[in-house]
């Protein structure tokens, strides 16, 4: 994702300088024009610091580090889906050094990064969100804030919740349809603008229907990861999540498997299984 937004926004015209824990992945950003950074230890320069990591322990150690040396004024957008509780204390320790922590989780897939089409959902200072519409508007259809600290992430958890709980639902549906011998390269096509349709039902339901799961769009690990986060979130504010919870469990037995990093749609096999 980040490498795709970061292109969108060389060719867009700003000054791009780039970071990554595996250094090799920057190389073909840097054949683009972006200038290599070989540390994060001083990055009080940029007016903007953006983040898109894997995990809330990716998202806390490189926040730790750009911590050292963070200035007043500076700020810190995480296209990163974290969890609340990390988000909300990170925006505090940056607030305490009088800079900015923007929650900015997005939707629309390596596709939508790569287009330029994805929605954000954003929580933190409305004012310093409204004066980052030129940066956003490279990578996005639509910026919608959600809130304070926090709420951007929540709104990713929740729209996580119901592509993770569907996906496993169409996985049923496309199962059930095989069982009772319908043409499943149909259900697509057929069920296309009716009440049942969806993004995430004309993207799964073809691969599903021919085990298809190449390229890898949505990750089984990242599903699993932001529907546990939903869960402790839940349990936060005393929700039972039943739905979900099956979900997750589906999800993790998969992953566990094997199948962590495969595409989404492969969860059809643990229906079929």
């Amino acid at each position: 994702m980040g490498s795709r937004m970061s292109t969108r926004l060389l060719d867009a015209g700003f000054s791009v300088n780039v970071w990554n824990r595996t250094q090799s992945a920057i190389e073909p950003l840097v054949a683009k024009g972006a200038k290599p950074l070989s540390n994060l230890e001083n990055i009080s320069s940029f007016q903007i610091i953006a983040l898109c990591l894997a995990n809330d322990a990716a998202v806390e150690s490189v926040a730790q580090t750009l911590f050292q040396t963070l200035q007043p004024h500076q700020i810190i957008i995480d296209f990163s889906s974290s969890s609340v509780e990390l988000t909300q204390n990170l925006a505090e320790q940056a607030q305490a050094k009088g800079a900015h922590w923007i929650d900015a989780p997005v939707s629309g897939g390596v596709m939508g990064a790569e287009q330029g089409t994805l929605v954000i959902f954003a929580g933190g200072d409305d004012e310093v969100i409204q004066q980052l519409a030129p940066f956003f508007t490279p990578l996005s259809q639509r910026v919608t804030h959600m809130g304070q600290s926090g709420s951007g992430q929540a709104t990713k958890i929740c729209n996580q919740l119901i592509v993770a709980a569907t996906s496993t639902l169409i996985a049923e549906a496309i199962t059930l349809a095989e069982k009772s011998g319908v043409d499943t390269t149909l259900l697509a096509p057929a069920l296309a603008g009716g009440f049942a349709d969806s993004k995430p039902f004309q993207i799964l339901a073809p691969r599903m229907a021919t085990h298809n799961f190449e390229p890898v769009q949505w990750k089984v690990e990242t599903l699993e990861k932001d529907l546990t986060n939903a869960m402790k979130l839940a349990s936060t504010h005393a929700l039972t999540l039943p739905v979900a919870d099956r979900a997750l469990q589906q999800l993790t037995k998969h992953a566990k498997n094997g199948f962590a990093t495969d595409d989404l749609s492969s969860i059809i096999q643990v229906i079929e299984s």
